[in-house]
């Protein structure tokens, strides 16, 4: 049959048929468009609208009878048919969701079942984006002209002076290191004003009360001071105005198509309603093959201390609880609501004391955390006056998170004392831990000497970062940041790494530095790292009349097989530097980070912009990224893959072309903050891998289903085609 794609003003009417056994398939085993294959164990058939068979909508099963909450999705193929494969068995509701058209009917059926459906046409074009990605609808947001910087202050066009570009102001207050780094702005919970926050005679009154409730209520108001605060409380104001005044986004997004149709999409609820999770490990990204079929572990970050566990076999959710050492070290709860939240009211509903953030696994499957065990201030042992090597070149007096390692052999957690502060982490070759969030120093952890001698102190060190500015191939004296180069010497520069990743290639240790424009570390640690370590410093290229590409603000990066850094900027593009294309000097009084604008390339994310926005390239807000460098997710291997978290999926970049794989259901449940993969088996093809990561809003119940929301957790596994089972 003919591919039919429904526009978004059909209309059509609110049915759907059940048909638990056609009489096609009850003589022949056939459904309309053509066989089905299907096993006892999945649920498959036709989904038909109006004029034919519904092609590229989503077909979403979900039970409670298992131990946690389980959804499954798949796409329909050019012949509308559809195989949710491999469900445990339960009793399932059900239904077609699809751009163009409204939910039809939960349909209850179980495993060995033919279902097949009627597509619900939405009435009309408003009705129909309600199903939109969040992106669609934030691209409705207007940022200010590009002539309006920099900022006159609040005697003039209300945009701080420090603010010198939109560029600069779409990554300080909107995109992942303004709002969106913590909240899917443009789904329907941030898009609209919940009644229960209060009256208001005006948005830019409700925005004003919305920023400052609950307890993330002052970290929000700070941002927007940062920028302007009512300038930027006017930009959401009018957003939201006109959207209350019935502005929707006019045209809808493409259908999946392609390779986007043949992936199924898994998710089980694990911890609480109020907590959230920034990350999650499946497996050691050095072997994807450790922890085959294990559980996968959640980090709660400022929610709990309780560490989710979900086993995707028997679909049981646990926790594991997180320990300090210090009873002094302080919690989420410290930080009251600074007004009341319109979803919780003023209950602390964050307590953590571990602030567990993210995650490493080693070969013997050991979560290795980045969280707190203490206060801030350091042990003797990494103060002025102290032995320890590293405490010699550069004192440590305060930081802030440590390190925990949970052994599911044992089910222990152990804490370690770490006098550099952690954040992301990722083993290197030879089971050095490496560590950013850690200041101005680049830290490791050598878990191979913590093993032997269980001596923490012993096993961990840190470098500054210092550039070869005088040419001569080794550290030498160095000067201070801010001071001039001096040719004689070195010069030690302060960019914190946000994004850590050891290169497969060389072993190098590359960093992503937050900022504006911002750009890459790449470390060479030398024979005695403390003393030897050299850094390369490469800027995003912005604002530059002879570069190529223009972009800004890195966040999450990873590095592939080849030795190319992939990162996500906030200007809405996916980037990759390649050193090898470098035509001048790498070290040197001019390679100090403009040096090497020739090794980038930026590919601008799908979707649409914000209006008047000029200096970005989408309105997609990708917080991190990973490389698939084992066909994870089979598409190939070393497919660099990032956090769609306003489009709420994964996005894949193969050949040039973005492939996103959407989750449809619950929306605005994804929200990616970190990405992993693992291999369960190896000779079942597609069935044995799969792409992890979970929602990391600081708001989950802005999703679907509200304060009843879990965050979850997701699988991605991409099919030879829609109906593999």
């Amino acid at each position: 049959m003919a591919r039919i794609v429904l526009s978004s003003t059909s209309i059509g009417i609110a049915t759907v048929v059940l048909v638990t056994a056609s009489l096609v398939a009850v003589l022949s085993g056939q459904a309309p468009g053509g066989a089905i294959p299907m096993d006892g164990d999945d649920i498959a058939g036709v989904v038909i609208g109006p004029d034919g068979p519904e092609a590229g909508v989503w077909v979403i099963a979900e039970t409670r009878d298992l131990p946690t909450r389980f959804v499954r999705s798949v796409v329909t193929d050019d012949a509308g048919r559809y195989l949710l494969p491999d469900l445990p068995q339960a009793t399932y509701d059900v239904w077609v969701r699809g751009y163009g058209l409204v939910d039809s009917e939960k349909v209850q059926a179980e495993p060995g079942t033919r279902l097949d459906l009627t597509a619900v046409v939405a009435p009309d074009a408003a009705a129909a984006a309600e199903y939109y990605p969040a992106q669609d609808w934030f691209a409705l947001l207007e940022v200010p002209a590009p002539d309006e910087f920099p900022g006159t202050g609040t005697a003039g066009n209300g945009i701080s002076p420090d603010i010198e570009s939109q560029g600069e102001w779409i990554r300080s207050v909107v995109n992942t290191d303004g709002c969106t780094g913590c909240h899917a702005l443009g789904n329907k919970a941030t898009r609209e004003i919940p009644e229960a926050l209060g009256d208001f005679d005006s948005h830019f009154a409700a925005w004003d009360r919305r920023v400052q409730s609950g307890q993330a209520g002052a970290t929000m108001d700070a941002r927007l001071a940062v920028v302007g605060r009512d300038r930027a409380l006017a930009m959401y104001a009018d957003w939201t105005d006109r959207i209350q005044a019935g502005e929707y986004p006019m045209t809808p997004p493409p259908r999946p198509r392609g390779v986007e149709r043949n992936v199924v999409v898994t998710l089980w609820d694990w911890s609480d309603p109020e907590a959230y999770m920034h990350d999650l490990i499946s497996a050691d990204k050095r072997d994807p093959t450790v922890n085959a079929n294990g559980p996968v572990y959640g980090a709660p970050e400022n929610s709990t201390d309780d560490m989710p566990v979900v086993d995707p076999n028997t679909h049981v959710a646990s926790v594991v609880p997180l320990q300090v050492r210090d009873a002094d070290t302080p919690s989420s709860a410290d930080t009251p609501p600074k007004m009341s939240s319109p979803y919780w009211g003023d209950e602390l509903i964050w307590h953590s004391r571990s602030v567990a953030h993210s995650f490493a696994m080693d070969s013997r499957a050991r979560v290795w955390i980045a969280a707190r065990v203490r206060a801030a201030e350091t042990p003797a042992f990494c103060q002025p006056g102290s032995s320890h090597p590293s405490a010699q070149a550069f004192p440590i007096e305060r930081s802030n998170r440590q390190v925990q390692m949970y052994d599911p052999e044992t089910g222990e957690v152990t804490t370690v004392n770490t006098c550099f502060g952690t954040h992301h982490l990722n083993f290197a070759w030879d089971d050095k831990l490496w560590f950013c969030g850690s200041g101005p120093v680049v830290a490791w952890f050598d878990t191979k000497v913590f093993d032997e001698t269980g001596d923490e102190e012993l096993a961990q060190g840190w470098t500054v970062q210092v550039l070869d500015t005088n040419g001569n191939g080794r550290r030498d004296e160095y000067v201070e940041p801010g001071e001039p180069i001096d040719p004689a010497k070195d010069a030690r520069i302060e960019r914190g790494f946000y994004g850590v990743a050891p290169s497969p290639l060389d072993g190098s240790i590359w960093g992503s530095t937050l900022g504006f424009p911002g750009g890459l570390v790449r470390l060479v640690p030398g024979d005695d790292p403390v003393h030897t370590a050299l850094v390369e410093f490469y800027e995003v290229p912005w604002n530059e009349d002879d570069a190529a590409v223009q972009g800004f603000s890195p966040r999450g990066m990873d590095v592939d097989s080849d030795g190319v850094v992939w990162t996500v900027l906030a200007s809405g593009h996916f980037a990759s530097f390649d050193r090898t294309k470098c035509a001048g000097p790498l070290n040197g009084p001019e390679a100090t980070g403009r040096h090497c604008p020739e090794g980038w390339a930026l590919h601008q994310f799908p979707g649409p912009n914000f209006k008047g926005a000029v200096d970005s390239g989408a309105a997609e807000s990708a917080y991190y990224n990973f490389t698939d460098r084992f066909n994870l997710l089979g598409l190939g291997e070393n497919i660099p893959l990032a956090t769609g978290n306003l489009s709420e999926g994964v996005l894949a970049l193969v050949d040039g072309q973005f492939h996103n794989f959407r989750v449809p259901y619950p929306l605005g449940s994804f929200f990616g903050k970190g990405l992993d993969g693992r291999i369960d088996d190896p000779d079942t093809g597609w069935k044995g891998r799969g792409i992890w990561t979970t929602s990391g809003s600081r708001a989950p119940f802005h999703a679907e289903g509200g304060t009843e929301r879990v965050a979850p957790v997701f699988k991605f596994q991409v099919r030879p085609d829609p109906l593999a089972h």
